[in-house]
């Protein structure tokens, strides 16, 4: 059976070839900025983290068992988002709010997202206060359940879940705002 370039590249990565890393770099580093910038918000920070990721990848490439085809991405992805996540917590801004913000009730319907890029969505994500961001991309981008999300973020899981339902009905509260607008440009 023939080796793909991904496993190749993770035996090169193994022998700690420099160009190895050049290539990884090259390949995911734009995906793994959006990750990170999902959970961070400032452009310095987000390249902060991204090093920070890399580095860790380096030291610890040793323990990395491929595992099939993506094996490799899911790995460094993982990663990226325990160190975002590491960064939040370490950042004093960062903070799980319950009552800060008035949330509209969620629609009866979800929202249609057909006529918004994911640019833009990605853009209101960014908007939403730490904790609900956090969550929300957690619960949605690297499915994990409440219950995964308390653990990992040491909250409740009914925070998690109440963080969770109030992202949705802010983010849903958004892009109801943003379709309005839309609307009333072309009116």
């Amino acid at each position: 059976m023939e080796e793909s370039k991904e496993q190749i590249l993770i035996k090169r990565l193994h022998l700690k070839e420099e160009t190895a890393w050049k290539e990884l770099f090259e390949a995911y580093s734009g995906n793994l900025t959006y990750v990170c910038s999902r959970y961070i918000i400032g452009q310095d920070d987000v390249r902060d983290v991204l090093q920070n990721s890399f580095i860790k990848m380096f030291r610890s490439i040793d323990s990395f068992e491929y595992r099939g085809s993506g094996s490799l991405r899911a790995w460094i992805t993982r990663i990226v988002v325990t160190e975002s996540l590491k960064y939040l917590k370490q950042n004093s801004d960062f903070k799980i709010v319950e009552d800060e913000f008035e949330i509209p009730d969620l629609p009866e319907e979800e929202p249609d997202l057909q006529e918004i890029s994911q640019t833009t969505i990605m853009k209101m994500i960014r908007t939403l206060p730490d904790g609900y961001r956090t969550v929300f991309n957690l619960f949605v981008f690297e499915e994990k359940s409440h219950k995964e999300i308390a653990a990992i973020l040491g909250i409740a899981e009914n925070s998690s879940a109440s963080q969770f339902h109030r992202a949705k009905a802010m983010l849903g509260h958004k892009i109801k705002e943003y379709k309005m607008s839309k609307t009333a440009q072309y009116e």
